[in-house]
């Protein structure tokens, strides 16, 4: 019985070659995929080289083999003299060429089902939010970790940054092809800048999920600020945030989100890349037609650059725009832990210690580590605080507590900072609100637009814990400032003391 064999110009180095690789990489995809179906979790690399790495070298195998092939056709046919143009004979009574037909078809719908399955599995998988936070795990560490500590954890990256639609998704990896470079180069920014330039609009991202014509009423919201003083005191505000967008039956208009109601448009122009300096404003009421335009009466803009800045129309991510990579202020982290009692408040003067000392700059993140526990311990071991039994332990917890604080709000190298990323949401610690509610942006007819503390929110409550005072006329109360500054809060803004530092 003749002896199976395939066509003799399969025998050449570069289709062995070709061959060889094939099987290896089909090999390792298959040990892959098992281990990929029965392990909960696998490493961020894990899907790059099985859905990527490995079907490139597969396909580049299956392709030298081929070729290989009509090298070597090439060759034997050299010194004959055949016609122009001549191709190989495939003739299926040949029992070599019979062989390899079988194998080549049955090899090609194998190939193309494997690479239907992988081809999904690699999208998806560069969908995943484990590929956009894990695999540039130093560049994208700050995103990913804050992320996780956002209300956003579990709305996957691509909901925002990509949308639904093969535009977008074209559009997100040409942008992703340089950021890789970049990754490979060294080259890119720190901290990374914000705004995204290219971020596809609010509408087709958030609106999916929030919807503008349907926000209605207020939202209540407790703060719970702790004071720079031994005792570390409380200081409780609540307040009525007034978030309609405009109520139907009513015709209300007045509230946050009034901003992006259907039947206003509002579009501003910004002085800098981060817009935060608007001196510019412009409102169009599309049910009567009028229009509105309101500018900085300090720093007006002149008509030759307002035609040559760009008009920027306001949607969510103009005062939503941390949503989901929030870095906190050393000052509002550790009110948050002190809080939740990750730092126990009977420390003396620990909110003051931790603030000053997360708010040093660091070059890694084990330096910061360091000096965070070194800090702790030999303050409290110089006031003799280590003496008393118990206190160790506290102090223990205090370091573990502000550590991790640090860590999840702070990134030194990437710059990663609250100060390099303003949030527009208030306007406690960055402008915010006032960049266009400073009371100073005006209309030719005298109009100002609206700097009422009343317009936006009411205090029903405030004061220090056991002495609240609380709101008996519905009107909300006057604010109170925790510390005696007489009326300078109505002439300045909260930002301009309250840094994210100890003032």
């Amino acid at each position: 019985m003749e002896k199976a064999r395939f066509p003799r110009l399969a025998y050449n180095f570069i289709s062995a070659v070709g061959a060889a690789m094939a099987l290896v990489s089909g090999l390792f995809i298959v040990i892959m995929l098992i281990i990929n179906f029965t392990m909960a979790q696998t490493p961020a690399y894990f899907g790059i080289f099985l859905y990527m790495v490995l079907p490139a070298f597969l396909i580049l195998g299956l392709l030298l083999i081929p070729l290989g092939m009509y090298r070597q056709w090439r060759r034997v046919k050299r010194g004959e003299e055949l016609k122009q143009g001549t191709w190989p004979v495939v003739d299926l009574n040949d029992k070599r060429h019979r062989n390899a037909t079988i194998v080549f078809v049955l090899g090609t719908i194998g190939f193309c089902a494997v690479t239907a399955v992988g081809g999904y599995e690699a999208f998806h998988y560069s969908e995943s939010v484990e590929f956009c936070g894990k695999l540039c795990h130093t560049i994208m560490e700050p995103q990913y970790t804050a992320y996780q500590q956002s209300p956003h954890a579990r709305v996957a990256c691509v909901e925002c940054h990509v949308g639904t639609g093969a535009g977008w998704y074209a559009r997100s990896k040409l942008s992703g092809a340089y950021q890789v470079y970049a990754a490979l180069a060294e080259v890119y920014p720190t901290p990374i800048p914000t705004p995204i330039q290219d971020l596809r609009p609010a509408r087709e991202t958030c609106e999916e999920c929030h919807w503008p014509e349907k926000t209605y009423g207020i939202g209540l919201r407790r703060f719970k600020h702790y004071r720079y003083d031994e005792e570390n005191s409380t200081w409780n505000i609540e307040m009525q945030i007034i978030t309609d967008t405009g109520e139907p039956v009513e015709g209300q208009r007045a509230g946050i989100h009034w901003h992006i109601n259907p039947d206003i448009k509002i579009e501003y122009i910004p002085r800098d890349e981060k817009r935060q300096d608007i001196p510019w404003v412009r409102v169009t009421d599309k049910v009567t037609g009028a229009v509105t335009v309101y500018q900085n009466s300090d720093e007006p803009l002149d008509p030759e650059m307002i035609d040559s800045m760009e008009v920027r129309t306001m949607d969510c991510i103009d005062c939503h725009n941390r949503p989901s990579h929030i870095y906190h202020s050393p000052d509002f982290a550790m009110d948050r832990a002190l809080q939740s009692n990750t730092v126990d408040t009977d420390i003396p003067e620990i909110k003051s210690v931790a603030v000053g000392l997360m708010a040093k700059d660091y070059e890694t993140q084990p330096a910061a580590m360091q000096a965070i526990a070194s800090g702790i311990k030999d303050e409290y071991t110089e006031r003799g605080y280590l003496e008393i039994p118990g206190n160790q332990a506290k102090i223990e917890k205090a370091i573990a507590g502000v550590q991790t604080a640090f860590n999840q709000n702070m990134f030194p190298h990437m710059k990663a900072y609250w100060y390099n990323y303003p949030n527009n949401i208030g306007h406690f610690t960055d402008v915010g609100c006032m960049r266009c509610h400073s009371g100073l942006h005006e209309s030719e007819a005298g109009e100002t637009i609206t700097h009422s503390c009343n317009a936006c929110h009411l205090i029903q409550a405030q004061g220090p814990d056991g002495a609240i005072e609380r709101d008996s006329t519905g009107e909300g109360l006057e604010f109170h400032h925790p510390e005696d500054i007489d009326r300078a809060w109505e002439e300045m803004g909260c930002y301009d003391c309250h840094t994210g530092e100890q003032p």
